[in-house]
């Protein structure tokens, strides 16, 4: 009978199976020790570092913008305030490809080359989660269009936000200035985490010199965010701080008549309280509306703008130079009784020589004054007098008397950006142009020409100076401070400046008799002006020439280009024996001081000082 063989060998696969059960067992056992070992690496010994991290990726913090301060002028009208606006922002690092999300969004809102442009840029400066405005005031077609559409628009949001509006426009730009967009210049100098969630800065007049006092102070909220990022609630916050209101002195009313007044010539006004320095009027024109700025001017319209030959862009109150003409009169002939020489009467023929030059210098009445004494030289404004009293003076004299009353000066108001103006001496043109000074450029010194420039700001400055019998005051624009709308204003500090102190003070009387005698006596070259007022002005006008005539020429204004036809200037104060305004008016190529610029002072001077009876 056959013996069958046994295959399977039963000892031997139990043996196998034990082995291959343990080792099984051991890498389970080494798997399961793996796991607790990272779960106690997780979960107690790294414990507080994962616990931030998840506490990060449900908190968001949110910085909160502070609502920037309001403007008002000095009666209380609003001249800049907040309005709100839609605006389109991003958030970077929830929008995985900006560049397609920007075009698809182009066609459903209009949003401009300049806009992506500045968009671009302005994300470079930002955290990634930091939401990045695009496109602001949206309009109600345009919210709703990106409403339907926002699902396809990951980290694409519509926020809320206030801009800032000016609703006079163009009156007051040259003193408000206005807010536009942060540039990367600024980034440099500003604080960053204040400024973390604010896109807008003060750029110019007072937005800008009183930026720190009207932006506030950045706030803070811990905000609870789904994984989309999108708030789910506040958890924690800071709130901002909103900026300080400001009132002006400026008072935008009489700013309205001052440009109704100036009607179609380009120029300045300046008028200003002398005892406080406050400035009431500050009117370059022409102006320009400063609204389009806040939220970015297109490129044909700002170019549009900067190419103009009236030059709106151009702040003619504190960096126009012009110059004074007849309007120093009354401060030369202050110098020349300070150096004794104001006694001197001179004989006008209608021209004056230099010993040894036949050059004649022309005085603006063909056939002369005749025997002229300081009180007629400056009533009928007669340049021969002047040349006579600079010539005797000299250059050096002259400068040395005129800085004291601020020419060639900055006044140090509290604007950003004035110019100096020029008050020449030798020294002054051996240093800057290498010559020698000339006795002829003394004599037209003295008649507010040659090489001296004035800004409107200055000579409306030094004309309070000259009403206050030299007490100086720095013209100032902010009147108070208020931190809400419920708080008490803070009024700002005069700065008083050394005064001028005269030899004899009576020179002030003799000088100040001749400006109201300017104004109110029949041979006064303003007396039309001074005509029937209430109360008594001292004044004085000053034409100013564009460009040279030649020796034997005649100035016919008709003939030439309207550019080129001279300046209309007038200074005054009143009432002369308890100064309440004074004015300084340039009106350009718009021909003598008396016909143009005196009666446009008249019409502010009345407003001023007869409006409330």
């Amino acid at each position: 009978m056959p013996r069958y063989l046994t295959i399977k060998d039963h000892a031997r696969e139990t043996h196998l199976f034990g082995q291959r059960a343990v080792i099984a067992f051991v890498i389970i056992v080494l798997l399961m020790l793996t796991i607790v070992s990272r779960l106690v690496y997780l979960q107690v010994i790294n414990h507080e570092h994962y616990e931030t991290l998840s506490h990060k990726n449900r908190v968001k913090i949110v910085s909160v913008p502070p609502t920037r301060g309001l403007i008002y002028d000095r009666n209380g009208v609003l001249l800049a305030e907040n309005i709100p606006s839609f605006s389109l922002e991003l958030t970077p690092e929830q929008v995985s490809n900006m560049d397609d999300t920007l075009s698809r969004l182009r066609k459903i809102i209009a949003i401009s080359d300049e806009d992506i442009e500045h968009f671009l840029r302005l994300i470079k400066q930002k955290r990634r989660f930091d939401s990045v405005p695009l496109r602001f005031r949206l309009n109600e077609e345009e919210v709703a269009r990106f409403a339907v559409n926002r699902y396809r628009f990951p980290g694409v949001d519509i926020e809320a936000r206030l801009i800032r509006y000016y609703p006079r426009g163009k009156l007051g730009v040259h003193v408000i200035g206005y807010v536009g967009r942060i540039d990367e210049t600024e980034l440099q100098r500003i604080d960053n985490a204040n400024y973390s969630a604010t896109t807008h800065i003060g750029k110019l007049g007072v937005e800008r010199s009183y930026e720190d006092i009207l932006h506030g102070q950045v706030g803070f909220q811990e905000a609870e965010v789904n994984a989309q990022g999108r708030t789910l609630r506040i958890l924690n916050e800071t709130p901002a701080i909103p900026g300080k209101n400001l009132y002006l002195n400026i008072d935008i009313e009489m700013q309205a008549l001052a440009d109704r007044a100036l009607g179609k010539y380009r120029g300045s006004i300046v008028a200003m309280a002398p005892k406080s320095g406050e400035v009431l009027t500050l009117l370059s024109k022409p102006g320009y509306d400063p609204n389009p700025f806040v939220t970015g001017i297109d490129n044909k319209s700002y170019q549009a703008l900067r190419t103009s030959k009236d030059k709106p862009l151009f702040n003619r109150s504190l960096l126009g130079q012009y110059p004074p003409g007849s309007t120093v009169k009354p401060f030369i002939g202050l110098a020349g009784l300070e150096a004794g020489l104001g006694k001197q009467s001179t004989f006008c023929p209608g021209w004056y020589e230099l010993q040894g030059d036949d050059h004649r210098y022309r005085d603006w009445k063909k056939q002369g004054h005749g025997e002229t004494d300081l009180d007629v030289a400056i009533v009928e404004s007669c340049d021969v007098y002047f040349y006579e009293l600079a010539h005797r003076l000299k250059i050096d004299r002259i400068h040395d008397f005129m800085i004291r009353f601020g020419f060639g000066q900055k006044t140090g108001i509290d604007i950003i950006g004035e110019l100096t103006g020029l008050m020449p001496s030798a020294d002054w043109k051996r240093r800057e142009r290498r010559q020698a000074w000339f006795p002829g450029e003394t004599l037209i010194t003295g008649i507010g020409q040659g090489f001296t420039l004035t800004t409107p700001l200055q000579l409306a400055s030094a004309t309070a100076t000259l009403a206050m019998h030299g007490q100086r005051v720095q013209p100032n624009v902010l009147h108070a401070t208020q931190a809400s709308a419920d708080s008490e204003p803070v009024l700002r500090e005069t700065t008083y400046l050394k005064p001028i102190e005269l030899k004899d003070p009576a020179h002030w009387h003799r000088i100040i008799h001749a400006m109201t005698r300017v104004m109110h006596s029949e041979r006064g070259t303003a007396r039309r002006s001074g005509a029937g007022a209430k109360y008594t002005i001292a004044g004085k006008t000053g034409t100013a020439q564009v460009f040279g005539v030649a020796q034997d020429a005649e100035y016919e204004a008709e003939e030439l280009d309207e550019r080129l036809r001279d300046h209309s200037l007038f200074i005054a104060f009143a009432p002369a024996e308890d100064p309440q305004i004074a004015i300084a008016v340039i009106a350009e190529n718009a021909g003598s001081g008396s016909a143009t610029a005196a009666p446009i002072a008249r019409k502010l001077i009345d407003y001023y000082l007869l409006r409330n009876q």
